[in-house]
This record gives C-alpha cells, sequence and structure tokens, in this order.
C-alpha cells in the first residue's frame, strides 16, 4: 500500500480542521431575535428548569402575551396574562396608549404580572396560582409611572417604577396592592432621557438597579447601579452603557434602538439579559416593531455585569447558546370550526364579540365602523413575525357595493394598508396619516362577479405585494404593491409592530354603520 504524500496530508488535515471549524462555529451561533415581530419590553422569570416571559401590547386585546422555554431560546406561546374585559378596559386606544412594559414574577407559590395601563388606570399587577392562569382582577397600585416592577425578599415585595423621570421604590403588600413605605428616589440615570424599565436583582451583597435610557430609538441603552441597601444610595457602573448599538461599533448593525432589559440565570449557571430591539429593512425604517432579543453576561462575584464582552449586538452572535435553536419558520393554517383559536390572535382594543360569529364552518365578520375610526373595529389577526412571508385567505362575495372585508395590514388606525374585494372588484387602499390612496380594479369579467375571491399578500421584508384568483382560478393575479418602509414606525409612528389580518369595514356612504359583514373560509400564515 502506497502512502499519500506529505502534501496530501496536509491538505487533508487542513481539510479535517476546517470541518471541525466550522461545526465549532455552527454549534456557537446565536441568533436573534428569539422572538420575532411585535414583542417588546421583555421580561423573563424562570422558575426550576422552565422560563417564563411576557411583552407588551399596548391597543391589542387580549394583552400581555406569555411565553414558555425550557431552554431560553425556543419559545412558544401558553397564553395571554389579560384576556378579560375586566381586566383590560382599551376605549380609545391607540398604538401610543394601553398596556406598557410589564414583568413577570414569582414568589412563595403565587405568579404575578405588574404593568402599566396607559389611559386607563395607570399601574397594576394581576396575581395566578400558575403562568397559564386564571389571573386574578387588576391589583391597583399608588405609586404611578410606568414600567413598574417587583422585588421580593425574606416576606418583604418592593416596587419600582419611574414617576416624574426617577427610579422610585416603596414597599407594598402584595395582596391588596397597600402602599406600606413613602415613596424614595433610587436614582436618575446616567443623564439620558427617560430613565424608565427598572429591575432590581441582589447578587453578592449587593442590590443592583438595571434601568433603560434614551427613549426607545436609536439612543436606548441598558445602565445599571448598585448599592448594599436596598433604598440606596446608588452608585452607576462606571463602565455605563451597559448594553447599546448607538456607538461607532453598532450603528451598522441591522438590529437598532437595543434597551430595555431583564436578567435571568439559566439552569448550568449562566447569565443571559432579554432586551427589545428592532431590526431595520429598507434604511433606517423598521415595520416589524420591536423584538425580543438575547445576549450572553459575564457576571464575576462582586463585579458589575457585562454583557457580550461589550460588543454590539447583530442577528448572529458567535457565543455557545443556551441549547439548539430550532428553525423558526411557521406555517399556520387556521380553519374555522371554533372561536376558541390559538393565543396569537389579536382584536383591535376590546372587540365586540357578536361582531365574530361561526357560521356553518365560516367565519362570518360585521362591521363595527372602519379601521381609521379607532373605535373598537372589526379585526381579527396576528403578528407579522417575518419579514419575508404570506398570507392568504378565502371570501364569498354575496353583497352588493359597499360592504369592504377582505385583509389588512395593521399599524396604526392612522397608518394602515386594506385589500378586499366587493360585487364589484378588487379595491387596494391605504391611509398613511394625511395622505390616502386607492386603486380600484375594473369590473369582474362580463361583469359576473365571482362567488369566492382569494386575496394574498406576500412580503419580502421591503416590498408588500397583493395578489388574487376569482373562483377556480388556479394562477394569482399581481394587482399591486407597497414599500413595507410606509408602515414603518418612522413614517405611520407608534410603539407596536405590523399585524395583519381579517378585517370588515363599511362604506359610510353607501350604507348605515352596522349593516355590513364579510365571510373568511380560511387563514393562512406562512413564513419564507
Amino acid at each position: 500500500m502506497k502512502l499519500p504524500t506529505t502534501s496530501f496530508t496536509a491538505r487533508l488535515l487542513t481539510v479535517l480542521t476546517a470541518g471541525i471549524l466550522l461545526t465549532t462555529a455552527s454549534n456557537a451561533q446565536l441568533r436573534n431575535p428569539i422572538i420575532e415581530g411585535f414583542h417588546p419590553d421583555p421580561s423573563v422569570c424562570r422558575v426550576d428548569s422552565d422560563y417564563y416571559l411576557v411583552n407588551s401590547s399596548f391597543q391589542y386585546f387580549p394583552g400581555v402575551p406569555i411565553y414558555h422555554s425550557r431552554d431560553l431560546v425556543n419559545w412558544t406561546q401558553i397564553g395571554n396574562v389579560l384576556d378579560r374585559d375586566s381586566q383590560l378596559p382599551l376605549e380609545g386606544a391607540t398604538s401610543w396608549l394601553g398596556i406598557y412594559a410589564p414583568t413577570i414574577r414569582y414568589n412563595d407559590g403565587t405568579w404575578y404580572m405588574i404593568t402599566t395601563n396607559v389611559g386607563h388606570g395607570g399601574n397594576f399587577m394581576v396575581t395566578a396560582p400558575k403562568p397559564t392562569g386564571p389571573w386574578s382582577e387588576p391589583i391597583w397600585l399608588k405609586q404611578q409611572g410606568i414600567d413598574p416592577s417587583l422585588y421580593f425578599e425574606d416576606g418583604h415585595c418592593y416596587m419600582v417604577s419611574n414617576p416624574d423621570n426617577h427610579i422610585m421604590l416603596c414597599e407594598i403588600d402584595p395582596k391588596t396592592g397597600e402602599k406600606l413605605t413613602d415613596s424614595r428616589v433610587l436614582w436618575r440615570g446616567t443623564g439620558g432621557r427617560y430613565p424608565e424599565g427598572p429591575h432590581i436583582y441582589k447578587k453578592d451583597g449587593f442590590y443592583y438597579l438595571l434601568i433603560s435610557e434614551g427613549g426607545t430609538e436609536l439612543a436606548h441603552r441598558l445602565t445599571i447601579a448598585r448599592s448594599r441597601d436596598i433604598w440606596g444610595p446608588y452608585e452607576a457602573n462606571p463602565a455605563n452603557p451597559l448594553l447599546t448599538n448607538c456607538s461607532m461599533a453598532g450603528q451598522g448593525m441591522q438590529i437598532q434602538g437595543i434597551g430595555h432589559g431583564d436578567f435571568v440565570q439559566s439552569v448550568d449557571g449562566r447569565w443571559w439579559v432579554v432586551f427589545l430591539a428592532y431590526r431595520n429593512f429598507g434604511g433606517s425604517y423598521h415595520h416589524l416593531g420591536r423584538e425580543t432579543c438575547i445576549a450572553p453576561v459575564k457576571w464575576e462575584k462582586d463585579q458589575w455585569p457585562v454583557v457580550n464582552d461589550q460588543q454590539p449586538i447583530d442577528t448572529l452572535l458567535y457565543v455557545a447558546p443556551p441549547a439548539k435553536q430550532q428553525p423558526m419558520k411557521r406555517h399556520i393554517h387556521t380553519v374555522f370550526n371554533s372561536l376558541t383559536l390559538d393565543p396569537e390572535w389579536v382584536y383591535i382594543q376590546n372587540p365586540v364579540m357578536q361582531n365574530y360569529q361561526l357560521v356553518n364552518g365560516q367565519l362570518r365578520l360585521r362591521s363595527n365602523g372602519s379601521l381609521w375610526l379607532n373605535d373598537r373595529p372589526t379585526f381579527m389577526g396576528r403578528r407579522q413575525e417575518a419579514p419575508a412571508m404570506q398570507v392568504e385567505t378565502e371570501v364569498d362575495i354575496h353583497e352588493p357595493a359597499g360592504d369592504q372585508y377582505g385583509l389588512a395590514i395593521y399599524q396604526i388606525h392612522d397608518g394602515h394598508v386594506r385589500f378586499f374585494a366587493t360585487a364589484d372588484g378588487i379595491t387596494l387602499d391605504y391611509r398613511l396619516k394625511s395622505l390616502d390612496g386607492i386603486k380600484n380594479a375594473d369590473q369582474w369579467k362580463n361583469g359576473q362577479r365571482p362567488k369566492k375571491v382569494r386575496l394574498r399578500i406576500t412580503s419580502d421584508g421591503l416590498k408588500y405585494q397583493f395578489w388574487y384568483a376569482a373562483d377556480s382560478e388556479r394562477e394569482f393575479r399581481l394587482f399591486g404593491q407597497i414599500e413595507c418602509s410606509l408602515l414603518s414606525t418612522e413614517i405611520v409612528g407608534g410603539f407596536t409592530g405590523v399585524t395583519i389580518g381579517m378585517f370588515c369595514d363599511v362604506a359610510f356612504s353607501e350604507r348605515s354603520q352596522d349593516s355590513g359583514y364579510g365571510v373568511f373560509n380560511y387563514f393562512d400564515y406562512e413564513e419564507k
């Protein structure tokens, strides 16, 4: 047998080594975000080997989606904390109002979620025997500000929030919400605007106070201070900010607006921080909303925590993840056999439930005015959780001209797009602040309206395209398109991200406000 030459052996070793390095690298990559789309202001809590996470929900009902994970990177929505009108009044709420940053905590057999309903009562908390509920009626709290959080120690329950741009602390009764001490200022932050999102942790005899500063835009950041006494005084970390992409190193990343975080220690003893950030598409625009991301934290005894080795955050971190991340492309086909739907479905404000009916296995939506009026419109949708995706539904054409029902891309009441079929044809219209636009199709072929029309919206992250097919047509026809950036926070405002779903409006020039309805046969959501 002839032995290989030295050069061949060297090449073989090089190939084998490269393969090992590639394998190692692939096992040491962490993808962000870990929960895509409109999932801002994450708060996380570990109990034994289970992790639970909640997000803000603003004007949407039900409120405060709650997620479960066994590994910190693969998450499943298990419900919504606020699922009753009595818990969540949202009359007139826009995506500037409603439910702001919640905090989830567990203590002595009871689960706690504390948050702010901006415009409807302020700070409150709810409790439950388990994270899936049932959650209690609101326990209203005296200390105001936004972004409240709880810290439990030795039978005491402490509350922090940010009235008057100060981080303030008081002790409360966790059963009644009664304030047991006066509120005391702990910290004003490092000088960035809007010090908010406070959380308290205790480690190595220090109380650590983690906050957000800079506003939830480009200058967003995490900063931290600590004290030997929970009441202070607090010393700022000399290496603040703890985390931001508003820097020379981070300004070129797709991920921006990093801030509002919560620490958690994993089962293996490592520390992590979950936080919000958004991804830009087509320039400095984000339409999917603020998303939930994660980064490693090095936290040595008596030392300040260090996030991601002080490096900026992007969609791929070269760090060993807590577990293997599963593919995140979802394909969910919904048929309407029951109105008990999966927890990701949301309504705008408190829905008028009699306007959502099942008839012979179809979903019938009845109009309650119009999306742009922002008064409990008839809309049932879900968060867009990937830039590249496709949604599709089939509608029955059954009414004279005037009724408007189909698919809507919704960012805010004065920033949305509607795509619908009527007895006359197809229409694509939009409202972008003071700018309105409309495109109407010609009448149906030979003047004969179809019985059914399939409507489809596709996106590559830069453009939405609108397609339709009538009756038994196999091929979809492209009807129009619009830039995704036109539905971004930078253009139409708000604190949320895009939701896509089914709506039913009425044309006021044609009919009275409560007469319109639409029939939907299915809803299909697929990420590409």
